[in-house]
């Protein structure tokens, strides 16, 4: 696997590691001492420093004893935080972004967790996220609120907001994230990084998280690049308790990676029927990668948005159902809750078992039309936000109006919701800057299973138009890469 394309991350801290130019240790305390120097941006909402030391310290004598052992591990002493909302970890409370869960630490990790944690991440925090996710920014009113490095007086978007500022300030290589309407790819689109939302079931959510959103959630990474999430997924994917595998996604991914993609048809959206037009700048980007994967001998389909509308009408209704009556089953006190929260937990003690059957029907009818779609092209690439970051307060949850919300979303990043309800992966990544140096995202879809695809059809849009970073990973030795 060639590293050039790769920008100094994870897996180059990792190596570090590995070969004795750094440690564990050194790598958390600089991760620690740069979360502390980006403490205005809002990365972090809990940190137990001495809890990632532990972790780091056994990692580096792990090292010494046994190398052979972590030489198989993808990021041995890689500092890592997790997300306020999703699969626990041991020792890390999961409040969601409210005053209205207790902070109590569980002590066990989800499997999830037991897998980053076997791939020799060490977890020393958790990211902030609006409450209980329900925004595409994340300022929760019990603070703190997440701000984008690139701008803070943007959001890094949401929900995997704190992830997001996290990875693009550098406080570590990558970050875990969920995503169950774009909550994975808008931060890394916001913050200019890469962000897979991975095919349904390719990762484990149990025990504790399981399926309470009906299916629509996946839980993976934000990274500065496609090797660590190939590496992730590889590490994270498959072999969980019902999961058949698939020769297609169970296959290692990342020493692919520079592989040539075959020949495409490639359909392409530039801007949307029904909801904000997609700003000039971001549609030229979409535009240009679509020259460039031409360029490269795919098929280049133009696909008119107003095919696309019912699906995305769909989309959103399943997401709004599923999303209400899930939090209204989890909320029996609402005093303790912001109003736009209690207002969509409201919603769902008034909707009806034949209108969550119908969002059922309708999510499967959605997937098999996306499938259908998926017999004339082979992937998708759309826009991803149909502006920049938005300002920091641009919205709040001082409101009771639920369908506001989701419109808003919807505006907002109008083809995230599809991938969720389909169950196919979806992947974000930078593409450009725009006048002000903000990201210019697109997104890949494709159909389940081709994740890997994905991520190899991506590195020909980086190859042509590769990713920097402002501020390099805390703890990565100069020179590593």
């Amino acid at each position: 696997m060639k590293d050039t394309l790769d920008p100094a991350d994870g897996a180059a801290l990792a190596a570090s590691i590995r070969s004795g130019a750094t440690t564990a240790v050194a790598a958390l305390e600089a991760a620690l001492a740069r979360a502390e120097e980006a403490k205005a941006l809002g990365a972090i909402s809990y940190c137990d420093a001495d809890l990632g030391r532990a972790q780091a310290a056994a990692i580096d004598k792990g090292i010494k004893g046994r190398p052979k052992l972590h030489s198989l591990k993808p990021f041995p002493g890689v500092p890592f935080l997790m997300k306020d909302l999703g699969v626990p970890a041991a020792g890390f409370p999961v409040v969601c972004g409210s005053a209205s869960l207790r902070a109590t630490a569980p002590e066990t990790d989800a499997e999830l967790a037991r897998r980053f944690k076997t791939a020799g991440l060490v977890p020393f925090g958790v990211t902030t996220v609006p409450e209980f996710g329900l925004a595409l920014w994340s300022e929760p009113a019990i603070g703190p609120i997440a701000r984008n490095p690139l701008d803070p007086s943007r959001t890094p978007g949401g929900s995997s907001g704190g992830a997001g500022t996290a990875v693009a300030a550098g406080i570590v290589a990558l970050a875990h994230a969920s995503d169950a309407g774009g909550s994975t790819r808008i931060p890394a689109a916001c913050c200019g990084l890469v962000g897979l939302k991975a095919t349904r079931g390719a990762t484990p959510a149990g025990p504790d998280f399981g399926n309470h959103i009906g299916g629509i959630a996946a839980e993976l990474v934000i990274s500065r690049s496609l090797r660590d999430t190939a590496l992730a997924l590889d590490h994270c994917s498959g072999s969980a308790e019902g999961y058949f595998p698939d020769p297609d996604l169970d296959g290692p991914i990342a020493p692919l990676l520079d592989q040539p993609v075959e020949p495409l048809r490639i359909g392409v959206l530039l801007d949307v029927a029904d909801g904000k037009a997609i700003e000039a700048e971001r549609r030229a980007a979409v535009a240009h990668a679509a020259e460039v994967l031409q360029a490269a001998g795919h098929t280049i389909v133009p696909l008119d948005p107003a095919r696309l509308a019912p699906l995305l009408a769909n989309a959103e209704l399943v997401f709004d159902r599923i999303i209400c009556t899930n939090l209204a089953r989890n909320m029996p006190d609402l005093s303790k809750v912001e109003r736009l929260t209690a207002a969509v937990a409201r919603r769902g003690l008034e909707m009806t078992a034949r209108d969550y059957q119908q969002a059922e029907v309708t999510a499967v009818r959605t997937a098999h039309a996306m499938w259908r779609l998926f017999d004339e092209v082979d992937i998708l690439l759309t826009p991803m936000l149909s502006g920049p970051p938005l300002k920091i307060g641009a919205y709040s949850f001082d409101h009771d109006d639920v369908a506001l919300q989701w419109r808003r979303m919807s505006d907002f990043a109008p083809y995230a919701m599809i991938a969720n309800i389909a169950g196919t992966p979806a992947l974000s990544i930078p593409h450009g800057t725009d006048a002000d140096g903000l990201p210019l995202p697109v997104q890949l879809i494709g159909p389940m299973a081709s994740d890997g695809l994905l991520l190899r059809l991506a590195r020909s849009l980086q190859r042509a138009v590769p990713w920097s970073f402002a501020t390099t990973i805390a703890g990565l030795p100069d020179g590593a890469a």
